[in-house]
């Protein structure tokens, strides 16, 4: 048995010590995972609070399937929490661009590299929420825009939008990063 199936076992006993250890193992990448959707570090850290209770009430359901199988299956229960604050919020805007507005900034993936980490999720919570949560979904999450369209009750163009307009802005405040860090 792994230690990751181990530790998944003694959740499902309800060993206090193990959900500790859980939190302890994956509570940093999941935060980073709510702080892509959140505004705020505030809502961030308790769309983390609100998963970890999903996680721990829905220990009975989680079938282990092979390495990654438990952060995939707390990852997802994450990312569907961080959705319905988003949905909650109810700030979205459900505007599409016209292909006049499709100027594109073209960012070379070798310079994004060169960005820290800490400042890129800085660019994307600094995004308009629609935009956040679409880029989130789509280019992080794997989503396809129709799911996301199922999702957040928008049309699949619309997802295509906000996407679009989402790596417009991320390109140029990269660029101007580079800019000023050359």
């Amino acid at each position: 048995m792994t230690p990751e199936q181990l530790l998944a076992e003694r959740c499902r006993s309800r060993e206090s010590q193990a959900f500790r250890e859980l939190y302890d193992t994956y509570a940093g990448r999941l935060f980073f995972l709510c702080a892509r959707y959140a505004a705020t570090q505030v809502d961030a850290e308790d769309i983390l609070q609100d998963s970890f209770i999903k996680i721990i009430q829905s220990f009975d359901s989680f079938r282990y399937r092979g390495a990654g199988s438990l952060y995939a299956w707390m990852r997802r229960i994450t990312v569907n929490k961080a959705l319905d604050f988003v949905r909650t919020a109810g700030r979205f805007p459900t505007e599409t661009m016209d292909e006049t507005d499709a100027k594109e900034i073209f960012i070379d993936d070798n310079d994004v590299g060169t960005v820290p980490e800490d400042v890129l999720l800085r660019f994307i919570r600094e995004l308009p929420p629609g935009y956040r949560t679409v880029f989130n979904m789509f280019a992080l999450d794997g989503f396809s825009h129709k799911e996301i369209s199922q999702c957040l009750g928008i049309k699949e163009r619309t997802s295509s939008s906000q996407y679009h307009r989402a790596r417009m802005i991320l390109a140029e405040k990269i660029k101007d990063y580079l800019n000023r860090h050359d």
